[in-house]
């Protein structure tokens, strides 16, 4: 079984923009029942459908299979719950880690997060000096709640 265990952050500044470079996304929801998400996306040009579980502290079943980018586009617009995320994807490396910094467009303009992947809950992470409070467990910033509740509606 494929698993996600990450800790998501507010940004306090915007020093972690040295030497990114980002690629859009578009994702949109199938599902968001409590107990279970489907989620489309286009991320530049390649289709992912993902298929996520009830969150368990930072836990939570994953499972991503590769889709034809034609497909993942048409699901988007007509079988999707709107609005769609839009958010352009950033990679930085920060003390051996990767950490993707997500700064949302669309009805969640002005929403930048940084997640980091864990490969256990226990993991001990190296806080970058740019993430600044630690909202994993905030439901508010689940993605397929700011398509129910967009970041500007706040």
């Amino acid at each position: 079984m494929g698993q996600e265990i990450e800790r998501k952050f507010l940004l306090c500044n915007d020093s972690w923009r040295s030497g990114a470079s980002g690629i859009l996304f578009r994702q949109g929801y199938l599902s968001t029942d409590r107990e279970r998400t489907v989620r489309v996306r286009l991320e530049g040009e390649c289709g992912v459908l993902t298929i996520k579980g009830l969150s368990r502290g930072i836990s939570r079943a994953e499972f991503e299979y590769p889709i034809p980018a034609a497909e993942a586009a048409l699901l988007l617009d007509t079988l999707c719950l709107q609005p769609l995320i839009e958010k352009t994807r950033y990679r930085v490396e920060h003390a051996g880690r990767i950490w993707e910094i997500d700064e949302f467009a669309g009805d969640n303009a002005g929403l930048v997060l940084a997640e980091v992947e864990l490969t256990s809950e226990e993991d001990v992470v190296e806080i970058p000096p740019w993430a600044g409070a630690e909202v994993s467990s905030d439901p508010r910033y689940f993605n397929a709640n700011l398509v129910r509740h967009p970041f500007r509606s706040w």
